[in-house]
Parts: structure tokens; sequence; C-alpha cells
């Protein structure tokens, strides 16, 4: 932990241990917010522009509005300010983002629309999966049972967690999660798939979340001739799988070699997968947007 840890929260920069929000938020009593979380390297937000939309995007979903002109890159200001005021402005770290409704007495309906909501935001050191980057990590396969309106980013994430949780039981490092006979995305993540000779990916419609990560790759992509075919992987093609891979914010694009404990493809990482790593790689060293 960083020895200043520094937070953020409506208003006031305080030490962590000093930070309060009452019982009565609404994110605390129903999850009724949204979150971000951005990739720094040596104090950069790497794809902020993507971030603010999707955070923006969220807020909207949700029906929830920020208050005395706050926006979403006025918030991704104070958090730049959180990376001086903790000494991370060399290295890696991560933001975290988050905006709830607010606080009043609990009742399922929206409270009056001048309430202002809660802010919190913290940043913290970040070190990457380095390893998993090298020989690729271990997934299972696991039912989507989550809600209709994955594409929003909302703080419900039970559905995530429980998954998440077996994952880890299991030994994997994540779960493939398939909804009505396709795998959609991960708990955190985006899939990728080799059928084929197709790289194939779910289409980016509310069944997932539009991943930073997904949208930069595929824009990278482009310029070394590879193709996205925004085609669900179906549950039957998974033995056919040649390669396999996922996407996150702080994950890259991370090989995956084995799911449900049996080899994919080759069983380590495939030549599309590791030329997608050094294409990311390039735009993360730059810190392109």
């Amino acid at each position: 932990m960083n020895s200043k840890d520094i937070v953020y929260v409506n208003g006031a920069f305080v030490p962590r241990a000093e930070a309060r929000i009452s019982v009565e938020d609404r994110g605390f009593v129903f999850g009724d917010g949204v979150y971000e979380v951005l990739r720094v390297i040596n104090a950069r937000p790497f794809a902020a522009k993507f971030h603010n939309d999707r955070l923006k995007r969220s807020l909207e979903g949700v029906r929830i509005s920020l208050a005395g002109g706050a926006s979403p890159e006025s918030l991704t200001e104070i958090a730049n300010q959180l990376l001086r005021d903790n000494g991370l402005l060399q290295g890696e770290a991560t933001i975290y983002m988050q905006v709830t409704r607010g606080v009043a007495t609990r009742a399922h309906n929206f409270p009056p629309p001048d309430l202002p909501p809660t802010i919190y935001i913290s940043v913290a050191r970040f070190t990457p999966y380095s390893e998993f980057a090298q020989t690729g990590a271990p997934a299972i396969t696991h039912p989507d049972i989550r809600w209709g309106r994955c594409d929003l980013k909302t703080l419900n994430l039970l559905p995530n967690v429980l998954a998440s949780q077996t994952a880890k039981e299991r030994g994997a490092f994540e779960a493939m999660l398939i909804r009505d006979g396709v795998v959609t995305e991960g708990t955190k993540t985006n899939f990728f798939g080799v059928v084929d000779g197709s790289l194939r990916t779910h289409p980016s419609d509310t069944h997932i979340l539009p991943g930073i990560t997904r949208s930069v790759l595929r824009d990278l992509a482009r310029t070394v001739n590879i193709d996205f075919d925004e085609t669900p992987i179906r549950a039957e093609e998974i033995p056919r799988l040649s390669e396999l891979f996922l996407t996150g914010t702080t994950t890259d694009v991370m090989p995956v070699v084995r799911l449900d404990d049996k080899p994919v493809g080759k069983g380590k990482p495939g030549e599309l997968t590791k030329k997608l790593q050094r294409v990311l790689a390039e735009s993360l060293a730059s810190g392109g947007d």
C-alpha cells in the first residue's frame, strides 16, 4: 500500500483511513452506481478519452447526473492530482473512479433530482501480469447469469464475483461466460478466439461491456492487417479453437492456453495472439490514445 494513500471523496482529498461514506449511500444499499478503472503509465492515463466516454454513457444509462458542472474529464483531472499526491508519477498505476446516486433514506425509486451524487476516486500501484502474458493462463467456462445491460459498467457485480471465485477455486485466472450457447465475455475481460483461421469475438451489444482494450486493439489490429469477426463463438465451436486470449485494462492481451483443464490449440500462446501483444505493448509504451 502507498505510504501516503490519499483518496478523493466528495470534494475532499483525505487519507484512505479517514475516508467516510454514509451507510445510507445508494451504492452501498442498492449497488446504485457506476465505475471506471484506468491504466496509468508514467503518470499518463492510457486511452482516457475512451474511458471518459464510457463513464458518461454508463452515467446516462442509469440516469445519474454529475453535480456542479463536473464531468468524466474533470474526474480524470482529480485522479491526476491523486497520482501526484501519492507519488505515483513513475511506473504503472491504476485509477478507480466510482459515482453513486448519493445518500438518501432507503427507497427503491430515485431520490429527489437535486441530491448530489457520491464521488470516490483512488489510485494504486500496478504490476502487470508478465508471467501469464508469456506462458498463457488457464480459464474455465461458466454460465452467464448476469442482467440484460452488461454494456453499462455498474456496481452490480455479484454474478461476476461468484464466477470469478469459481475460477479461482479451480485454479484458473478467469471465467469465460456463456449465455444461450455463445461465449459473451469474462468476469472482467473480453474474450477472443481463432476458429478455422478467423479471429472471432462477441459483438459490442448489451450482452458485453465495450472493453477499452478491446476497442484500442481493434483499431491497432487494422494496422497489421488483422480483422475481427464480430460473430460470437458458439459453445460447440470451443473444441476447434486454435488460439484463445482475453483483453482488459489490467490484463492487456493475455493468452489462454488451457480451458476447463484441456489445452487450447497446441497448449501455448499462438502466433496471432503474440502479434497482437506486440502491437498493444508498442501503443502502451508510446502513451498512445
